[in-house]
């Protein structure tokens, strides 16, 4: 495995493009330290104390901790992923969109452009109720409409860039840049997770044989996972013989490989970020009983939460798989 990753730095395309993905990387990570004017920053720790166990807690969790601290970068790439969503389902339901998506290199530029311009409209939306939010829990140092203006300009730019930045992956990196983008964000908060369990261990709350027991589980889970991904299935596949002339071409066996998981995690992430909406809403309306309750039901600690999640995960599942298999 070592040679293999000399290997790798070797070629001098590869490795640039490595390099640059970290570069990119850690860009990202830098915005996620970049507090948005006018927070207390003290006040929004203790409030956040008791909001790590609700939704928001899981959306700082996509966000990279950037919701936590009010960042720049605080809304992650999830309103992206939420315009990606919209116009995916637009072109199963709407002529126009469908023409664009079968009309080549063109038409996806297009499909692309029109994504850009809805994640910066979603992310600007976000940012307004998450300015709402902030100033209902006495955490803005100066609220009104100015803090909601800068909050506004500040969340859906460092979203942009996020954009910006996933492409850029893409184009000269190694590919794969949202995803990438949110597996940097998740693993962000696993040193923290590493310390907590040690705290948790030396303080006696969990005895050596539950902390061996949950590294068992994970690995398990890890292993399946792969397992899970890497399966397929192969189908046969015969093409028939032809005759030109005194020759005979074709009649060669093969197979198609069809993924056991063709979807991927795709939908499990179009499902957070659909979820995440309602919360959104929510937010513009903080001292109404009726939302509160809504939020609540809605929480993701709740039974209500898990079964319109599930649904939704298995509505994209057959959604993204038809898409990928036509």
């Amino acid at each position: 495995m070592i040679d293999t990753f000399r290997n790798i730095f070797k070629i001098a395309d590869l490795r640039k493009r490595i390099l640059f993905t970290v570069m990119i990387l850690g860009i990202a990570r830098i915005g996620t330290h970049i507090v948005t004017p006018g927070i207390d920053t003290a006040a929004l720790a203790n409030i956040w104390q008791n909001a790590q166990n609700t939704v928001f807690g899981l959306y700082d969790l996509f966000a990279g901790g950037a919701f936590s601290k009010a960042a720049v970068f605080g809304l992650g790439i999830m309103p992206y992923i939420s315009a990606s969503i919209i116009f995916q389902l637009l072109g199963a339901v709407w002529p126009a969109i469908q023409r664009l998506q079968q009309s080549g290199e063109e038409g996806r530029k297009k499909i692309t452009q029109y994504t850009r311009y809805a994640t910066l409209a979603l992310s600007a939306m976000q940012a307004f109720g998450v300015a709402v939010w902030l100033e209902s829990q006495n955490v803005v140092i100066a609220p009104g409409f100015g803090f909601k203006l800068i909050t506004m300009i500040s969340m859906a730019t460092g979203t942009m860039l996020l954009m910006w930045l996933g492409e850029q992956i893409d184009d000269r990196g190694i590919g794969n840049g949202i995803s990438l983008l949110i597996m940097v964000g998740i693993m962000a908060g696993f040193p923290g997770a590493v310390n907590q369990e040690i705290a948790e261990f030396m303080n006696d709350n969990r005895t050596l044989l539950q902390e061996l027991f949950l590294i068992v589980i994970a690995f398990f889970i890890i292993a399946f996972v792969v397992a899970l991904t890497q399966g397929q299935r192969k189908i046969p596949v015969q093409y028939a013989k032809r005759v030109v002339g005194r020759k005979v071409y074709g009649g060669v066996n093969t197979h198609f490989p069809l993924r056991v998981n063709t979807a991927g995690v795709m939908p499990i992430i179009f499902a957070q970020a659909i979820m995440f909406i309602p919360n959104t809403f929510f937010s513009f309306f903080p001292e109404s009983e009726t939302m509160i309750w809504l939020q609540a039901l809605l929480n993701f600690d709740s039974v209500v939460y898990w079964i319109i999640y599930g649904l939704i995960i298995v509505f994209f599942t057959y959604f993204y798989t038809a898409i990928i298999l036509n």
